[in-house]
């Protein structure tokens, strides 16, 4: 059993992933989110919900306590978000860091996939990578993910590729992100220290 703390619990990718774990592990999960009320019924033997947003240091804080991994899927002022979780992780005692980026903020989108999509193109990227670089100078044992774009498919058909690799594809289900966000939280050695592209096969 392994205690997983999911932050951006109410969004599409952290929903789909509270529900694979509970499905597919007996791990304990705490639900961090600004609004708890949209977590809808916890399962009081295996949930907790924590009110709050990761740039409140307090309610991080308390969501962090007894912790062995953090899940991160979030939206908004990612940089900033990703400086306060580093810190507070690193205050906290707890390294093991599963966050959500993109595909693209390497420049790995082959022309076959959709080169437009790339970081030097697509301005918009520029604050997961921003992100991206704040978690990999810190002394986390952290994974940042890099899903193609996704959708609702049922599958968990998916193709890994690293940092220096050409991206594989350019769609990728929410459950796919969710079952290697479960394979990452149960080997702290799978992705060390890396940025992992995520794509259907």
């Amino acid at each position: 059993m392994t205690n997983i703390l999911i932050i951006g619990a109410t969004g599409s990718v952290g929903r789909v992933t509270r529900q694979y774990f509970l499905d597919h592990t007996d791990d304990q999960l705490t639900l961090m989110a600004r609004n708890v009320g949209r977590l809808g019924q916890l399962d009081a033997a295996r949930e907790t919900a924590v009110a709050g947003s990761v740039l409140d240091a307090d309610a991080l804080q308390r969501a962090l306590v007894g912790q062995d991994v953090v899940f991160a899927a979030l939206s908004g002022q990612l940089a900033q978000m990703a400086t306060r979780l580093v810190d507070a992780m690193q205050s906290a005692g707890v390294s093991r860091l599963l966050f959500i980026t993109s595909m693209g903020i390497y420049n790995e989108i082959p022309a076959s996939v959709g080169a437009s999509g790339n970081l030097r193109r697509n301005p918009v990227l520029q604050d997961y990578r921003d992100a991206a670089d704040v978690i990999a100078a810190s002394e986390l044992n952290y994974t940042t993910i890099r899903p193609g774009w996704f959708d609702n498919g049922n599958d968990t058909d998916y193709q890994i590729t690293r940092q220096d690799e050409p991206f594989g594809g350019h769609d990728v289900s929410r459950k796919s992100i969710a079952d290697l966000v479960v394979r990452l939280a149960h080997d702290d050695t799978f992705g060390a220290r890396e940025s992992l592209g995520i794509n259907r096969k």
